[in-house]
């Protein structure tokens, strides 16, 4: 059988707690939407009965292992109703539940709804509670092999390496993961967390990246989360400046002059030579009429669908050009 309401899928010989026994003791409580509800919501007779008796004992605050059972009911028919993932978890500490029973139960509960916040945060609690992450990172990696870019996954793994100083491996996982897929953003907007959490950016660890990741461009050069991540490293030189490493000004200038006209290239050579020409650095390749130049291809051949951005930037560039006083 079917319940409309929920989408949820329930047995026939499923039995309404208004038709059992031991829940004769307690009055359901209707949910109250107003003599004249604008839109009243269609409720499955499942989904009415489940969610009129939790109103009851919350009501009444109760907290026992029927209570226990009827959370869960509550969650399958709506695993995003905060109410009663809160209230399982006060029911759980009365009754001072096995937490390792119920790390299974929300395990298999993030499987079914692997996109749903609230079921995140209550194995959040869980293992805050159990003080134990050692279940974790596993666990994030199982989800993350089903979905790479799961954000509940990666917010749940980032506290967890966090809290519990799980960095070791972490940076291993991360190239596992872009060697599985190089376009993958989040492993590479993992990468530049780790690196923040543990060494930071500094001069060694800049270079190691450096290399690093033109070598990951060199392999697909249309990437673009691996040319916002080089991006994000340059930010972190002593400068902050994108045209300040003359490794990577050499490694973009190769790629062009190779005939390479990916956008993202053709965008940061842009970039290097509007930098260059407001901080007054003389360069033969990275001067403003190249930049001009490559608004135009950019615009006409290689990154038509964004043509009338690239013309902006071009009089952007052009009036900086007209208006840059003459020595």
């Amino acid at each position: 059988m079917t319940d409309s309401s929920s989408d949820c899928t329930y047995e026939e010989d499923y039995v309404l707690y208004k038709d059992r026994p031991q829940w004769r003791d307690v009055t359901p409580v209707a949910q109250d939407d107003g003599p004249n509800p604008v839109v009243a919501i269609a409720y499955s007779e499942q989904f009415r009965d489940v969610y009129d008796y939790f109103r009851a004992v919350l009501r009444s605050g109760e907290k026992s292992e029927r209570v226990l059972d009827l959370t869960n009911d509550a969650a399958q028919l709506n695993p995003a109703n905060y109410t009663v993932w809160q209230y399982r978890r006060d029911v759980l500490l009365h009754l001072n539940s096995d937490l390792q029973t119920e790390l299974a139960y929300i395990s298999d509960t993030i499987n079914e709804h692997p996109k749903n916040y609230q079921v995140w945060h209550h194995r959040r609690v869980i293992v805050e509670w159990l003080n134990d992450a050692s279940k974790e990172l596993q666990f994030t990696s199982d989800i993350l092999m089903l979905d790479a870019k799961n954000y509940h996954a990666w917010q749940h793994r980032q506290w967890v390496v966090t809290t519990f100083k799980l960095y070791t491996a972490e940076m291993e996982f991360v190239d596992s993961l872009l060697e599985t897929d190089v376009r993958n953003n989040s492993a590479w907007n993992q990468r530049h967390f780790v690196i923040v959490q543990t060494s930071g950016f500094i001069p060694d660890v800049i270079n190691k990246e450096l290399i690093f990741t033109t070598s990951r461009i060199r392999e697909l050069e249309n990437n673009e989360s691996a040319w916002n991540y080089l991006r994000g490293i340059l930010c972190h030189t002593e400068s902050g400046n994108i045209s300040s490493e003359d490794f990577v000004l050499k490694f973009c200038q190769d790629l062009y002059e190779s005939g390479s006209r990916g956008p993202y290239l053709l965008a940061f050579i842009i970039d290097v030579c509007e930098e260059s020409f407001e901080l007054g650095i003389n360069n033969e390749f990275y001067t403003i009429q190249k930049a001009l130049q490559l608004c135009e291809d950019l615009a006409l051949e290689y990154d038509k669908i964004r043509k009338e951005y690239w013309k902006f930037i071009s009089r952007k560039l052009t009036q900086k050009l007209e208006s840059k006083p003459t020595s």
